[in-house]
């Protein structure tokens, strides 16, 4: 019975167990149930693993001696109205959340940027767009309206009316990026955040409250390769 337990303690922990070294890039971990892709250099993971509807649960992981230890947690994370579907499988205005790993590169908000804040990080102004306009070479960038390109004055019916960041001040408050599409693949979808919660399900960002978040901004570390998985 005892060598049972501990052959069961053994396996348990070998889950947490990644190479630290650039061997672990292309290698998988599963944390919280989610399977995530790491990349060279990583020590800071995100999961979100969905549990109903479109309720999920989030978690920071941080890598410590070859250990993925659990930060923080929060049950109240939201994603899509359109529920999870394969990235490459999205569609723009489906309201879907892409499953899979993504970098978390940059970050904007409301505020100015924070001495804490160590992601490259952009305060919103006047003007500033997620320009989901298909026929634009800006597709799926951040952009302001002064510097064209885009056809921003398409109302919000349109299927490539881009989205004014100061429309959203509560769930944008801090916002980071999700390096989905970077490729600009057209009508697969723009604008996948991981920002502060709603009041209901997101349209394809994941979101989460609003301590996590500020949280999550004063710990990313560009240095640690920070991603985020996308489960279920």
């Amino acid at each position: 019975m005892k060598l049972r337990i501990l052959l069961a303690m053994t396996l348990a922990l070998t889950t947490f167990l990644v190479p630290t070294s650039a061997d672990a890039a292309g290698r998988k971990v599963r944390l919280d149930g989610v399977v995530v892709s790491l990349r060279e250099g990583t020590h800071q993971v995100v999961t979100v693993n969905r549990t109903s509807g479109h309720h999920a649960r989030i978690t920071l992981w941080r890598l410590e001696k070859g250990h993925w230890h659990k930060r923080i947690r929060s049950t109240d994370a939201r994603i899509g109205y359109g529920g999870l579907v394969a990235a490459k499988r999205r569609k723009q205005g489906t309201g879907a959340t892409p499953l899979g790993t993504f970098a978390l590169p940059w970050a904007f908000g409301m505020h100015r940027r924070a001495s804490t804040f160590d992601l490259p990080y952009r305060k919103v102004r006047s003007g500033d767009f997620w320009v989901q306009d298909n026929r634009s070479r800006y597709y799926n960038r951040f952009r302001n309206q002064s510097q064209g390109g885009f056809r921003w004055w398409l109302g919000p019916s349109n299927d490539d009316a881009s989205e004014r960041l100061t429309d959203y001040r509560t769930q944008y408050e801090w916002s980071i990026v999700i390096d989905f599409n970077r490729r600009q693949v057209r009508h697969r979808g723009s604008g996948i955040f991981l920002h502060v919660n709603g009041s209901g399900a997101t349209a394809g960002c994941v979101s989460a409250p609003r301590w996590f978040i500020r949280s999550l901004m004063t710990r990313l570390d560009p240095d640690s390769r920070p991603l985020i998985a996308i489960g279920r």
